[in-house]
């Protein structure tokens, strides 16, 4: 229910908007509200992520893969998201966020965003989504790619991309996982 009023105006404007190819890189301008701010008066670092979704739903629907993922049923849900902050997002500051997805590989597909003030990245990140089917399962990165109809080549990912989400990878969900702190 995080940002629910924010979510529900950008899902009826992001079809206004003009159209963008899957590997363009959206922006959406937004400003810091009360309900954004932590104690110390800036954007919570959790705020960072649920506006981060937003760019995503938008960048899908504005590259017209969003009716067609809906239709199968298909839904996209994080696997891995990391963050790094370099300056703070204040009250009232007005900010773009900028999405692009910089590429995918069998599982999953990577986006990297940017929040932008006056052209100064103030904080960046990259996620990894995989997507869900409704009925149950996952979608192969072939059958998503055949969904919205991306035949162009895969783009070249920077190597510590793949080599992040190998890192933080967990066991699939079937297998264990225990927590034991060494």
């Amino acid at each position: 229910m995080n940002l629910i009023f924010r979510t529900i105006f950008h899902r009826i404007l992001s079809p206004r908007r003009s159209p963008l190819g899957v590997r363009d890189v959206g922006s959406m301008s937004f400003r810091v509200l009360p309900t954004d701010i932590d104690v110390l008066r800036h954007m919570n670092n959790g705020v960072y992520f649920s506006i981060m979704d937003l760019g995503r739903m938008d960048l899908l629907i504005r590259a017209g893969s969003w009716k067609h993922l809906t239709a199968k049923g298909y839904y996209p849900v994080m696997a891995n998201e990391t963050i790094s902050f370099r300056k703070s997002l204040d009250l009232w500051k007005k900010f773009d966020l900028e999405t692009r997805v910089v590429g995918y590989d069998e599982k999953a597909v990577f986006v990297e965003q940017r929040f932008v003030v006056d052209g100064q990245i103030y904080a960046q990140a990259m996620t990894r989504a995989r997507f869900l089917k409704k009925s149950g399962g996952t979608v192969s990165v072939a059958e998503l790619l055949e969904t919205i109809g991306w035949d162009a080549p895969a783009p070249a990912m920077p190597d510590w991309v793949q080599e992040w989400a190998d890192h933080v990878a967990l066991p699939v969900s079937r297998a264990d996982a225990p927590s034991i702190w060494e």
